[in-house]
């Protein structure tokens, strides 16, 4: 499959509906989050959230998705920075999560993040277990816990060694560096729950995967330093554009220096998936019901905000898709 603009995650109903999140972290315009209609990128849910402009709403509108899944509850889920471009503060409403009945294709609920964020957060991606969402912050290092039916969201690990990017991450050899000129450290994003709900796995880009028990993640009563004594280590994992988990519990896990995709097994031993040379910063990937790895090769490496201005993208874009033959965890998605 061929895009025009870089995708940084698919999601793949259960009824074989299409939606990609589309990068605009060169400061391109345009829809965010689209469905594949016949060979057409339509926005989704429509232009509205689709349209907003500096000086309106954030709180309405899409302001910059980072993330988008089909959740265990079978809608779709986007994750919104709240931020308009790579360094820019994040606006007053504007970080939140999104759930939109796809059977409706109405939006049925925000949940507002703006009170555990921070001007430099970069809320990054999601993942569902027994009620609660967690969520990680690239920009400001620690993890967000959401309880889904009351709305109330907590940071925790925040600041933890676990969360925070200790090294730049780099991408086809070569350390990336951010619109600054500054070497790039993309705190913690990559997050995975294990199939049986009892491990989050969670890791900065540049790698080094931890995990934590769900147990203490959801007790409220825990304080900071003994919640951070359950952090374990897990795996030395290399620098990393996205990741996905299978029924059986193994991660896969992508190589942005490799080109490739290794499988992490549950006891940490690992194994080359796949390598190939067009699979350039593969991103967040999903498991679909026919047992495929779709693996979208963004290029985001190769984006001018990385390069010094200058735009090394080879179009067209690419999403490619590998029989594993292994399920899709069923807490991940249907």
């Amino acid at each position: 499959m061929t895009l025009a603009t870089p995708s940084t995650g698919v999601s793949i109903a259960p009824d074989g509906r299409r939606f990609f999140v589309l990068a605009r972290l060169d400061g391109s315009t345009g829809p965010q989050i689209v469905e594949w209609k016949d060979g057409i990128l339509v926005p989704y849910p429509d232009v509205t959230w689709n349209g907003w402009a500096k000086g309106q709403d954030p709180s309405k509108a899409f302001v910059r998705v980072n993330a988008q899944r089909i959740g265990p509850d079978g809608a779709l889920w986007l994750v919104d920075t709240g931020a308009p471009g790579i360094g820019n503060p994040v606006l007053p409403g504007g970080p939140k999560l999104i759930r939109i009945d796809l059977a409706t294709n109405q939006t049925t609920r925000v949940y507002p993040l703006g009170p555990v964020t921070r001007t430099d957060s970069f809320v990054d991606d999601v993942r569902f277990n027994a009620g609660h969402a967690y969520l990680t912050d690239a920009g400001a290092p620690g993890l967000i816990v959401l309880d889904l039916a009351s709305g109330q969201a907590r940071r925790v690990l925040d600041g933890d060694p676990s969360t925070v990017s200790d090294r730049a991450v780099s991408a086809e050899g070569r350390p990336m560096h951010g619109p600054d000129g500054k070497p790039l450290h993309i705190h913690a994003d990559q997050i995975e729950v294990s199939p049986d709900g009892r491990w989050v796995y969670y890791q900065p880009s540049s790698g080094r995967m931890s995990r934590i028990d769900t147990r203490y993640l959801d007790d409220t009563d825990l304080d900071a330093a003994s919640l951070a004594t359950h952090v374990e280590r897990f795996a030395d994992t290399p620098s990393t554009g996205g990741t996905a988990i299978d029924a059986e519990g193994n991660l896969y896990v992508s190589d942005t220096d490799q080109l490739s995709v290794l499988k992490l097994m549950p006891d940490g031993s690992r194994t080359m998936l796949v390598q190939d040379p067009r699979l350039v910063w593969v991103d967040a990937m999903w498991i679909d019901a026919d047992g495929r790895l779709w693996m979208p090769a963004a290029q985001l490496n190769r984006m001018a905000p990385f390069n010094g201005g200058a735009d090394r993208v080879a179009k067209p874009l690419r999403v490619f898709t590998l029989d594993i033959g292994a399920k899709p965890a069923p807490n991940d998605h249907r």
